[in-house]
């Protein structure tokens, strides 16, 4: 399944639900998330380096009842004070950083204390057996899909940047379990 997938839709829904206040989403991409923003949200800090991106978000952009300001091109260094969001959002972002740990020991530094990261991300699948298809996987996805990797351990990595985890689903999307492991949840800076 394709991070742009229509099935992915409602996940994206659930994964914006709560960002209030001036936001920062890491890896904007397309704008895919753009229509699920709720009421709360005031401004979006978009951080995306890949210029085909906005330019298949141009309209999403346009049409956005919520203010988008192109932020920046690098999650690992982002141009922004300390304890500056009252939220982040990261959709399916942590797998093709190359530094995924800078980039989120980055958006908790611009969060404000208690400041909560929500995430829907795919890596390590829970199954050992899994995990062990994934690791042979990972240098051909890497080659074919940009740099993404499919075995990052999402969880393990927000907590090892110092976020407090809070409630996680973590379940196996439809296609190879190999390929469709994912995490949806939140983490307070």
């Amino acid at each position: 399944m394709t991070c742009g997938a229509k099935p992915l839709r409602k996940l994206r829904e659930q994964t914006c639900a709560g960002l209030t206040g001036d936001v920062l989403e890491v890896g904007f991409g397309s704008g895919l998330n753009v229509d699920h923003y709720p009421a709360e949200v005031t401004v979006v800090s978009a951080v995306e380096p890949a210029e085909v991106g906005w330019k298949i978000a141009a309209k999403r952009v346009a049409a956005s009842r919520v203010p988008i300001e192109r932020s920046g091109l690098d999650g690992q260094s982002l141009p922004f004070p300390d304890a500056h969001f009252d939220s982040a959002l990261s959709t399916f972002t942590l797998c093709t950083i190359p530094d995924a740990g800078a980039a989120l020991r980055e958006i908790r530094r611009v969060l404000k204390p208690g400041a909560q990261l929500h995430f829907l991300e795919h890596g390590e699948a829970p199954d050992e057996k899994v995990q062990r298809m994934q690791k042979r996987w990972d240098p051909i996805q890497n080659r074919i899909a940009g740099g993404c990797s499919v075995s990052r351990p999402i969880v393990d990595m927000i907590r090892g940047a110092g976020f407090t985890v809070g409630e996680v689903s973590e379940f196996y999307g439809k296609g190879p379990k190999f390929m469709s492991a994912f995490s949806i949840g939140t983490a307070s800076a």
